[in-house]
């Protein structure tokens, strides 16, 4: 069989990762609209800070359960089925929440049950995503892939400022019914994949119980087994545990304290972090075009992790125009991180097992996020936001130090990779 020269390039856009891309960007644009409006219906209908860290809380816990028990169930089944069957179920829910809400009956109960709900299937969702996307990518084009999510999905933010003027204007029912639009035209083209899932009959042969729900069990005691045993990806997961508690105190604290702090606070709120969109999406296209040498990845990745939990940690403190330039430094640096980050491992785990490490490390990262919208919403209650917020992210740069810095042959095998 002819050899295919080393200096042809694979194509990156292929029609199967097109029809992913544009797909996902299609759900993320009506994702954030709702996103952010149901946020300000949560603090302007509670007026508590803790309670909307319950809602979050209420959010993200079934991404602290769900991960780790479909991720074995997605080794053995179509992730591309799941895809677009849980797109489907979305956009459906949607429609039940606006005619919901259009008829009056709001009330915070229903919100948390409608919020559980989207937490189980983005949840889901989020493990046969990441665990199906690598399948559609060319080789040699790992980076350049993930730089096109990375910065597509930064792009989608520019939809916050349009879902405060909606909600403000007219409501939470017109960004329910758009989600909806949004979903069900994502859940179209993604049944045009026609990508092979060929991991599928892997599994199959290596089947051990004949029950689905004993397989499922032994499958997840395999990932943890497998997780534990790769000293490099669990010292990954321990760091982005750390790195998830900030970012959930982050997002529990930042949004009150610019409500609270000046008025019309959750513009400013936008257009401070709206920098650190316009840096992750300049930081995508700089990824897109230039390649890290694969040798300097490791250290990159080390010293991005502390920097951005040290800007972090004191931007609250400064201006507003120097908050703005500080974001859109993490913007840069943030996409830097996750290029590294998920390029390395998900070129390192096996196609065959990338369902039980994506659940197992989705189900890590979740409960560090959880932790952190509970403790930080609760300390806000008696503690000023700034010092809180500037605690947490200190102790984020410690655990870059110890864990990533302290596995530094291990990690640096996964991060310093060829595409």
């Amino acid at each position: 069989m002819e050899q295919q020269p080393q200096n042809v390039k694979n194509p990156l856009w292929t029609k199967d990762f097109t029809i992913i891309t544009v797909g996902s960007v299609i759900s993320m644009l009506g994702s954030v609209l709702a996103g952010f409006a149901m946020s300000l219906l949560v603090l302007d209908y509670t007026s508590s800070t803790l309670l909307f860290a319950i809602y979050n809380v209420l959010y993200m816990l079934p991404h602290a359960v769900m991960p780790a028990l479909c991720g074995p169930f997605l080794d053995r089944f179509s992730r591309r089925k799941t895809i677009y069957m849980l797109d489907f179920i979305t956009a459906g829910l949607y429609v039940v929440m606006a005619l919901v809400f259009a008829g009056g009956y709001f009330n915070f109960t229903l919100l948390a049950v409608f919020c559980v709900a989207i937490g189980v299937i983005g949840s889901v969702y989020r493990v046969a995503y990441d665990s199906f996307y690598p399948l559609l990518i060319t080789e040699g084009n790992y980076s350049k892939a993930y730089s096109v999510a990375s910065t597509l999905e930064t792009l989608t933010m520019v939809m916050t400022p349009v879902s405060a003027l909606v909600y403000n204007k007219l409501g939470i029912v017109p960004l329910f019914l758009f989600d909806a639009v949004t979903y069900l035209a994502a859940a179209i083209m993604e049944t045009r994949i026609t990508a092979r899932e060929d991991y599928i009959d892997q599994q199959k042969a290596n089947r051990t119980e004949e029950r689905m729900g004993r397989q499922m069990v032994a499958d997840f005691k395999e990932g943890m087994r497998y997780l534990w045993s790769e000293k490099g990806l669990l010292a990954v997961a321990v760091y982005f545990c750390f790195s998830a508690f900030a970012s959930g105190a982050s997002q529990t604290l930042d949004l009150p304290y610019f409500k609270s702090t000046f008025t019309n606070g959750e513009y400013i709120f936008m257009v401070v972090w709206g920098m650190a969109s316009v840096g992750r999406a300049i930081g995508g296209g700089i990824h897109y075009k230039l390649r890290l040498p694969k040798e300097r990845k490791y250290g990159i990745a080390l010293m991005v992790y502390i920097i951005i939990n040290l800007l972090e940690g004191t931007y609250l403190y400064t201006p507003i125009p120097a908050m703005m330039v500080m974001c859109f430094i993490t913007g840069i640096l943030g996409v830097t991180s996750y290029n590294i980050r998920i390029s390395g491992t998900q070129r390192y785990v096996p196609h065959e097992k990338k369902g039980r490490f994506n659940g197992a490390f989705g189900t890590i990262e979740t409960i560090g996020m959880v932790a952190g919208q509970l403790i930080a919403g609760a300390l806000a209650e008696f503690l000023p936001i700034r010092g809180i917020i500037s605690g947490i992210m200190g102790l984020t740069a410690l655990a870059a130090v110890v864990f990533i810095g302290g596995s530094r042959e291990a990690v640096s095998k996964i991060y310093n990779t060829e595409d």
